[in-house]
């Protein structure tokens, strides 16, 4: 009986292993290659000091995981305003927008995202559109989970307008021990949905502004997950 051509061959047991590995260990946002680096070099520098050695494995292990960028698959309906981080819906109120982006001073609907330190801190944009305006405002560094973080701490604020008009903004708030906001977006540019846009190390919070009117579907305490947790539905 002949053999099948090595196109159709089932896969190896090295490849099957590669691909159950890639599947369960999510890969590293390129943010995070320096601390993984400066980890690996402690522990080669301190390979005759098994202390050393076991500390430098541990702060690359734990960077890697910090910094891992998981694959997400948002929600294929129209409308749909997906959370721009992982972590713990930690406020659904009203407020003003950020006000060095010039959208009034008119309280709208609002969700707070805590990201803590094991959460992954990559952020993806809560909707497709066009990227209207990139804002970064210096500030100070309190304790993300304090409702005055929103107003007081650096932050970094993006306006994206949908094709039919609406828009939603996402604000990436530094914490306690943030000390770096990494925004890859620019006015002009456009996002697709559940798009990963940028970071903050270590600590921190999301802010998404939402049009008037739009009813939000998570509330306080809730897991949210970056990409696929639906916020909201715009009509």
């Amino acid at each position: 009986m002949a053999r099948p051509p090595a196109s159709d061959a089932a896969p190896s047991t090295p490849q099957r292993l590669v691909a159950l590995l890639r599947a369960t260990v999510p890969p590293v946002h390129p943010a995070g290659y320096p601390f993984i680096g400066a980890g690996l070099v402690l522990a080669a520098a301190g390979r005759r000091r098994r202390g050393v050695r076991s500390a430098g494995l541990l702060a690359a292990a734990a960077c890697a995981g910090f910094f891992r960028h998981p694959d997400r698959v948002p929600p294929g309906e129209p409308g749909a305003v997906v959370a721009p981080a992982d972590g713990t819906v930690c406020v659904v109120d009203t407020a003003a927008p950020p006000a060095e982006l010039d959208l009034g001073a008119a309280p709208l609907p609002r969700v707070s995202i805590f990201l803590s330190l094991f959460d992954a801190h990559v952020q993806r944009a809560p909707i497709g559109g066009r990227v209207r305006t990139v804002a970064h405002r210096p500030g100070r560094f309190h304790s993300a989970e304090r409702p005055v973080a929103s107003d007081d701490n650096e932050r970094t604020a993006v306006v994206i307008d949908t094709a039919d008009g609406r828009t939603v903004v996402a604000v990436q708030i530094a914490g306690l021990l943030a000390r770096r906001i990494v925004c890859d977006l620019h006015a002009g540019d456009r996002v697709d949905v559940g798009q990963t846009y940028g970071l903050i190390r270590f600590g921190s919070r999301l802010d998404t502004y939402l049009p008037a009117g739009t009813a939000v579907t998570v509330r306080p305490g809730q897991r949210a997950v970056a990409g696929e947790t639906l916020l909201a539905r715009l009509s």
